[in-house]
């Protein structure tokens, strides 16, 4: 029989684990900190033996293949150590394409892929189609296969991170919807190596696969050249008018076109609304009708989807002002698309785990918009520095009750308390949606 190691038992870890028990591999998985009890609970049910609070060196360098969960940097000196010895390290959605016979609907983007995901997903199911949804939302992929049925296709959302461990996987519908800068800690502060990761989702296409990509992105428009995918290109846009097949914006119309099969709708009827969720519309579009779902349900579906929990969520109105829930924006692209479609003035609440943002793009509309800032973390240094001068209050918390009630004292009827923080939760949260909840949990106990 033989080994498998598991590094990291979060939700990739354990899904691992789970589907590398059910396919007779001899797993065990390690952790470098304490497994959540959900987790430690999974493990022990199924008899996987595991570890917790530091590696044991020898025993991970008997496998014969290891899964890395995302979070793990490949530079760390274990990773290092692993391939020295010649152990193939992969990705969890790498190890559970293996092990799968569904075709794949792939979706990556520094912003917009969770909600591009969900709405793919809802308009597939809508359209009786056996589908799945996996990967960096809900359940991983390899968990899914474990203990699901085997369906017919699967929309991942993939990170960069899991793009990053992927290396015959494939895609037969590659959506990339944009490249702004994020986890660029990770990537030695060089947007082209981000970048570079982040092409990989079209990486093994055929000719008999499709790659949707955004046609106004600078960054992705810059690396094209470099995607090696032979699948066939649909463009999207809200800037250019399209000739031929892709999706486009045109006056105050949604155009999608494909095999000369035009499909329409006014701006007005989308459920999403913002530039950026154009975005997310067209490609989930794009990709339904490749499927060749009828245009009456996906117009439907495009009317009647309901966004994501943390992403624009309005939480509650208290005393005549809107609190939003936009805990998942974890970068400043994405802080940037919350500010930008918020027409009241602005109670700002932002901070966290920085990941070597430039906030210089959100000058100009805190300057125009922003009442005052909020700022929650334990290093604030950086949010104070960028925006002294530019927002004339900015207060220091260091929990969310606090941050919540002096974003209410600051505020005034007709205002918003935006909670996009743009920067990653680990320093007070276990993770953005830990952090949405306790926002959502504070504004309702005012």
């Amino acid at each position: 029989m033989e080994r498998l190691v598991v590094l990291g038992a979060g939700e990739s870890g354990v899904g691992a684990a789970l589907l590398g028990q059910k396919e007779r591999w001899d797993v065990f998985v390690s952790d470098r900190g304490k497994i959540r009890e959900e987790y430690r609970d999974v493990l022990l049910n199924h008899d996987i033996e595991f570890e917790e609070n530091g590696h044991s060196i020898e025993s991970i360098l008997t496998a014969d293949l290891v899964v890395k969960s995302p979070g793990i940097p490949d530079d760390i000196s274990l990773i290092q150590q692993l391939r020295e010895e010649d152990i193939d390290v992969i990705s969890e959605i790498e190890f559970a394409g293996r092990y799968s016979k569904a075709k794949f609907i792939g979706i990556t983007g520094t912003n917009g892929k969770t909600t591009t995901a969900s709405l793919t997903y809802h308009i597939l199911k809508s359209a009786g189609i056996n589908v799945g949804l996996a990967g960096n939302i809900g359940k991983s992929l390899a968990r899914l296969i474990a203990e699901e049925k085997e369906f017919d296709w699967v929309v991942l959302e993939v990170s960069s991170f899991q793009l990053d461990g992927m290396y015959d996987f494939k895609c037969d519908i590659a959506i990339l919807l944009n490249i702004t800068e994020d986890h660029l800690d990770r990537y030695d502060n060089s947007m082209l190596k981000y970048a570079k990761s982040k092409i990989r989702i079209a990486q093994n296409q055929t000719d008999e696969d499709w790659f949707i990509y955004n046609q106004d992105d600078a960054q992705t428009a810059h690396v094209l050249d470099l995607i090696e995918s032979k699948g066939k290109r649909i463009p999207i846009s809200i800037e250019n008018k399209i000739e031929g097949e892709g999706a486009f914006k045109d006056f105050n119309q949604l155009n999608i076109n494909l095999n000369n099969n035009p499909f329409t709708m006014t701006i007005q009827q989308l459920a999403l609304q913002g530039k950026h969720n154009l975005h997310n519309s067209m490609a989930s579009g794009i990709a339904a009708r490749i499927l060749e779902v009828r245009k009456e349900v996906i117009r439907e579906c495009l009317s009647d989807f309901q966004n994501i929990e943390h992403r624009l969520e309005l939480v509650n109105s208290v005393y005549g002002m809107r609190f939003i829930n936009d805990s998942k924006a974890t970068n400043v692209n994405s802080c940037w698309y919350a500010l930008e479609s918020t027409a009241e003035p602005v109670v700002w609440i932002a901070g966290g785990v920085d990941k070597g943002n430039d906030y210089e793009q959100l000058k100009e509309l805190a300057k125009g918009k922003v009442r005052a800032i909020i700022c929650l973390g334990k290093d604030n240094a950086k949010i104070r520095e960028a925006f002294e001068g530019v927002v004339d209050t900015i207060i220091e918390t260091d929990n969310m009750r606090d941050a919540v009630y002096n974003a209410y004292k600051q505020g005034e009827k007709g205002d918003t308390v935006l909670f996009s923080p743009a920067c990653a939760s680990f320093d007070l949260f276990e993770d953005y949606e830990d952090r949405g909840r306790k926002f959502k949990e504070a504004v309702r106990n005012l």
